[in-house]
């Protein structure tokens, strides 16, 4: 794990192994305690508002990868993993390869744009409105459409048994903040269900804009109401602990559109679940209906005083979320920001440095550049989801909803 912030003038320092004194008492690390000073800020905030992509999900269902080998994914037996944007050019040229390689031709896809299925389906997409020909212009069709059920069976990887015991654990600290706070904003651009799965077990109360009706339908009022208990006096009642607000960016891959009575209702095996597919229309698709509710909401927490944004697993590729986060940066003094992503920092593979993506893309360029020129509130994290989880703030005892669950748990011999 490596962390750059002003503490350091921008340079990356790198977490040490445990060291110990002469005495044997161990010797802090300024690294992982600026880390930790980071990620507390955040958590300390009246607001706490988290963003999390793909990098949040890639450990789910893996066999534990070797020390020297951190990022290789190979899937447990009889178990599916999340698809990487390389694993989904696989999955969709393996369905039909001649269809693949057509519309490679029909669309004048470069080669200089390697294995990118965002950038195919984007070209795609552009080559269905301008060719003339209807013989080519239905195989592009059809093409995009093959490639869209793809994604949609690619990303329903999880079963309802599958070990979430991170996404737990980071619900769990999620959920200990004061509920004099205001409720937690968890934001995602993930299709999948790792969070309803993982709070389902947790017993966590999820807002998602959805009713508490059947079929679920969803309303943007709903993202209003609160939860709170109350006893035999009508004027007395107490904000519940364990709730927090899911909004899922991209959509969700158990959403469905009610073509009768044009809702969104809940539906895991839908054939057509609401999803804003790998392409360069991203943006325009991400300010329709439901998707405007989600960003507005995302660009007003970011709005807001006394704010800490958290930020897992997402690697500001998306223009559309990343340009409010950095006008929220520029223009609200009161927000405090920790990046935390793999792909950060410098590194060494096979032999060759290499540098992070904080130099590659534009959008973290510029906020390595303001952290150089001393922006106390910024933070760049080097790591996996898995590394930054038990580094977050934590109430040590269990509360008695939490104690309950666990009795429970093993009344039923489910271990947690």
């Amino acid at each position: 794990m490596q962390v750059s912030s002003y503490r350091s003038a921008g340079a990356w320092c790198e977490v040490k192994p445990p060291q110990t004194d002469d005495d044997d008492k161990p010797i802090p690390d300024e690294a992982l305690g600026e880390i930790s000073r980071s990620l507390s800020d955040c958590f300390r905030c009246n607001n706490l508002v988290v963003l999390t992509g793909l990098g949040t999900s890639l450990h789910v269902n893996i066999v534990p990868p070797p020390v020297d080998k951190p990022f290789e994914r190979i899937a447990q037996a009889g178990k599916k993993i999340a698809p990487t944007m390389g694993d989904l050019w696989t999955a969709v040229n393996a369905v039909d390869p001649t269809a693949f390689a057509e519309a490679l031709k029909l669309s004048k896809f470069p080669p200089a744009a390697g294995e990118n299925i965002e950038t195919l389906l984007s070209y795609c997409k552009v080559a269905a409105e301008f060719i003339d020909d209807e013989n080519d212009k239905s195989k592009i069709t059809t093409f995009i459409k093959l490639a869209e059920d793809t994604v949609r069976d690619q990303v329903r990887f999880l079963d309802a048994d599958d070990d979430l015991t991170l996404h737990a654990d980071f619900l769990r600290r999620l959920a200990r903040r004061s509920s004099r706070k205001v409720r937690s904003k968890v934001f995602t651009t993930n299709y999948d269900l790792c969070f309803e799965y993982a709070a389902r077990k947790g017993r966590y109360v999820v807002v998602d804009g959805f009713s508490h009706t059947t079929p679920q339908v969803f309303d943007s009022i709903f993202f209003s109401y609160d939860v709170v208990k109350r006893d035999s006096n009508p004027d007395s009642h107490d904000f519940i602990p364990n709730v927090f607000q899911l909004y899922k960016l991209h959509g969700s891959a158990d959403w469905t559109k009610n073509q009768k009575t044009k809702e969104i209702e809940k539906d895991p095996k839908s054939p057509s679940p609401l999803l804003v597919y790998p392409r360069n229309t991203k943006y325009e698709l991400a300010f329709e209906q439901p998707y405007l509710e989600m960003m507005s909401a995302f660009q007003a927490a970011l709005r807001q005083p006394d704010t800490g944004l958290l930020i897992l697993g997402f690697g500001f590729n998306d223009n559309h979320i990343a340009e409010p986060i950095l006008s929220a940066i520029n223009s609200n003094l009161h927000l405090k920001v920790a990046i935390c992503d793999p792909a950060l920092g410098p590194r060494e593979v096979a032999g060759v440095a290499k540098d992070g993506s904080e130099v590659s893309n534009p959008h973290l360029s510029k906020i390595q550049y303001l952290i150089k020129n001393g922006d106390a509130r910024l933070a760049l994290i080097s790591g996996l989801f898995k590394d930054i989880v038990p580094l977050l703030p934590d109430i040590a005892a269990q509360t008695d909803l939490e104690q309950h669950m666990d009795r429970v748990r093993q009344l039923r011999g489910i271990t947690a």
